[in-house]
């Protein structure tokens, strides 16, 4: 691949990208403060590692935000449960962290929609993922 084809992909991903910002102007976001930071299994049982995440929330509504952090002690635990379960295989390669996050943003929809009775995540993005 050359360089006009990089540059080609950046206008076309910035060009969508303003484009959906127009077309869903009531988007908002919400991270969690803190990091996530947790244990996992290591490939003995003997050694733990850690996994260290930001995690952050597209939210369907931005008015939504206010519960969302009402509720974050529950969602925040509920990324930790299915972190520290994980094995080092999977924390560590490429698609093992997309099934996390995958399975992250499922867990968090349906506990929020048992809270609330409502769709309000979009979904759920890692924009800082590092292990040890």
């Amino acid at each position: 691949m050359n360089k006009p084809f990089y540059l080609l992909v950046a206008i076309l991903m910035l060009a969508l990208s303003s484009y959906g910002a127009r077309a869903n102007s009531n988007v908002g976001y919400f991270g969690f403060e803190p990091d996530i930071i947790t244990n996992y299994i290591g490939q003995s049982n003997k050694k733990l590692g850690y996994v260290r995440v930001t995690v952050d929330l597209m939210l369907d509504d931005v008015s939504n935000i206010s519960v969302v952090e009402h509720h974050t002690p529950l969602l925040r635990d509920a990324i930790v449960q299915i972190l520290s379960k994980e094995p080092e295989e999977t924390i560590k390669s490429l698609t093992g962290r997309e099934e996390i996050r995958r399975r992250c943003s499922d867990r968090l929809k349906n506990l929020l929609k048992e809270e609330t009775g409502e769709e309000i995540i979009r979904d759920v993005l890692f924009t800082k993922y590092l292990y040890h």
